[in-house]
């Protein structure tokens, strides 16, 4: 049985009306102020809760009130999770949803597959990426420098392919070689919200971890480090 043209267009037609995306209405005026100011909440925990990074203030602003006070929202979204294993923290520039830290010893000893979010690297590993979070952007001679022993390519290259690493500006020193930075995955992934909240230098110095006086921390670096901390 042939189907004749308008029939086709028809159903061509249902298709793509069906594709339309009807506008979501963030104002809400129809709805009581608390039933409002409800169902703010709740699209907001249920995109943090589905996001697989941590939510940006902006990307948020979509999907409320322009009146909405999204610092009190994410407050009482808080305030109810009291009395839950989890919360939501800020984290990289936004939110994200984390198990609060009293019970990481009952789900590492349940043995169940979780989310990972720091990735695999050894203790070395870890003291390097730290010192990079300080005096980024430096190159790998600097980070030699500072430990009072080379720091090789392929300690580089391990906490670069964990995506904790990236490559920043030619250095200005002969050779111009290349200098490295953090990303944000790497304030995602170890909870912190801004470089800022880099565990004391000074400890670091002290249990024998590092050594900054080998490397000379200019006015320049630290602007970069704060601009990072903005972006």
């Amino acid at each position: 049985m042939e189907i004749d043209g308008s029939a086709k267009k028809e159903r061509r037609d249902r298709r793509s009306s069906s594709k339309i995306e009807i506008p979501l209405d963030t104002e809400l005026e129809h709805l009581p102020v608390e039933f409002r100011w409800r169902e703010w909440m709740m699209r907001v925990e249920a995109i943090i809760f589905a996001a697989s990074e941590p939510v940006r203030r902006e990307t948020l602003a979509r999907v409320v009130g322009n009146g909405c006070d999204i610092d009190k929202l994410i407050a009482d979204l808080r305030a109810e999770m009291k009395p839950r294993p989890y919360d939501i923290v800020s984290v990289a520039g936004g939110w994200q949803y984390r198990t609060k830290p009293a019970y990481a010893h009952a789900i590492k000893a349940s043995k169940t597959p979780t989310r990972a979010l720091a990735p695999a690297i050894s203790h070395h590993e870890a003291m390097v990426l730290i010192a990079i979070g300080y005096f980024q952007p430096i190159t790998r001679g600097e980070l030699s420098k500072i430990f009072g022993k080379e720091i090789s390519r392929d300690t580089i290259a391990s906490i670069r392919g964990a995506g904790l690493l990236d490559t920043g500006p030619r250095s200005p020193m002969p050779g111009a070689p290349y200098t490295y930075v953090t990303t944000k995955y790497f304030l995602s992934a170890f909870g912190f919200e801004t470089l800022r909240d880099l565990p004391d230098i000074e400890a670091l110095e002290d249990a024998g971890l590092l050594n900054r006086t080998a490397v000379v921390v200019t006015d320049s670096a630290i602007e970069n480090m704060q601009q990072a901390d903005e972006k």
